[in-house]
């Protein structure tokens, strides 16, 4: 799955980007700016989407319309994932107290997230994608791999085998000194959300049905989607077009599986400095500068998956489809 060294030209350093990728300091703050109006907004209309939603099942009492919410919910669940990981890289806010405070409480735990330790991990991820301290390796190791294997561990998400591997940690730090008062705090905030959720409908199962088990199924196939689409079948190198796949866009993809542009991930890899609103702008550079060919792009994540799932690296590497752009 790794790309060929002639497939990844050594153009590196340009007139507007540095030897390291990045844009040279008059074009990289412009770059780097965060707009806390509108992702302040994007917040508020996250949460007012869940409550919308919820709302008019509920008022419209269809059950097909309950399957409907529930499905949405995996998307949804992605869009708090993504802001939290903008928050941990302190690019949610311009002010850091603001930033810490949105991104633990309205969003990392409401998602079941401690986002104190997924900073420190995923910090240690972009030091050096496959390297000792790797936090995500288990996602994306062992690629490529059997059809079959893939679909086993997409089925072990599906039914929430993963999702309760996950909770059960969230549950035994109640019992550890060192974690609970840090799962109570994980906790507390579903307690609110159950008990809101409650009082506002009269019915005791929005929370579960609609929030918990969205969370422990849907939302791990889409994790671990999005996670082998971003470095599955790669390498440890100082290239990180060997660490991270580049993937073209599309509208699907980027509601479903990749909102808040977080599937322009090999910018973000090349500068985790940016925020969210301009990885598109500064891939555009990298393509203008040569370092992201047709070549380097898979023409979608479909394609990436077959990929992935193929039986062995030789053919990965020999069916690697062109972009169109």
């Amino acid at each position: 799955m790794v790309p060929d060294s002639a497939l990844r030209p050594q153009v590196l350093p340009t007139e507007r980007l540095l030897p390291d990728g990045k844009c040279r300091p008059e074009l990289r703050a412009e770059l780097r700016r965060i707009d806390d109006a509108r992702n302040a907004l994007s917040v508020a209309g996250l949460w007012l989407g869940v409550v919308a939603m919820v709302g008019v099942a509920v008022w419209a009492g269809n059950p097909w319309l309950y399957a409907a919410v529930f499905v949405a919910m995996g998307p949804v669940h992605a869009r708090f994932a993504i802001l939290m990981h903008e928050a941990a890289h302190k690019l949610l806010f311009t002010k850091k107290t603001v930033n810490d405070w949105v991104g633990t409480w309205l969003v990392a735990y409401p998602a079941f997230v401690p986002i104190g330790f997924y900073r420190r991990g995923h910090f240690a991820h972009h030091r050096e994608e496959f390297g000792p301290d790797e936090p995500d390796l288990a996602y994306y190791s062992g690629y490529p791999c059997d059809r079959r294997a893939l679909l086993r561990r997409l089925a072990r998400d599906a039914v929430g085998i993963s999702g309760w591997k996950n909770f059960r940690l969230l549950l035994r730090g109640v019992r550890s000194p060192a974690y609970r008062r840090l799962s109570l705090s994980i906790l507390g905030v579903q307690a609110v959300l159950w008990s809101g959720s409650w009082a506002a409908t009269g019915r005791w199962w929005i929370y579960p049905a609609f929030w918990w088990l969205p969370w422990m199924t849907q939302w791990r196939v889409l994790n671990r989607l999005r996670s082998i689409a971003e470095h599955g079948g790669l390498e440890a190198n100082g290239d990180r077009r060997a660490t991270t796949h580049d993937v073209r866009q599309s509208l699907l993809a980027r509601v479903w599986l990749v909102p808040y542009n977080t599937g322009w991930h090999l910018a973000h890899h090349v500068d985790m400095g940016v925020p969210w609103r301009n990885l598109p702008a500064f891939h555009a550079e990298l393509v203008r500068a040569g370092y992201v060919t047709d070549e380097l792009t898979w023409p979608s994540y479909r394609s990436l998956w077959r990929a992935l799932s193929s039986t062995g690296t030789a053919r990965a590497q020999t069916t690697r489809p062109r972009a169109a752009r």
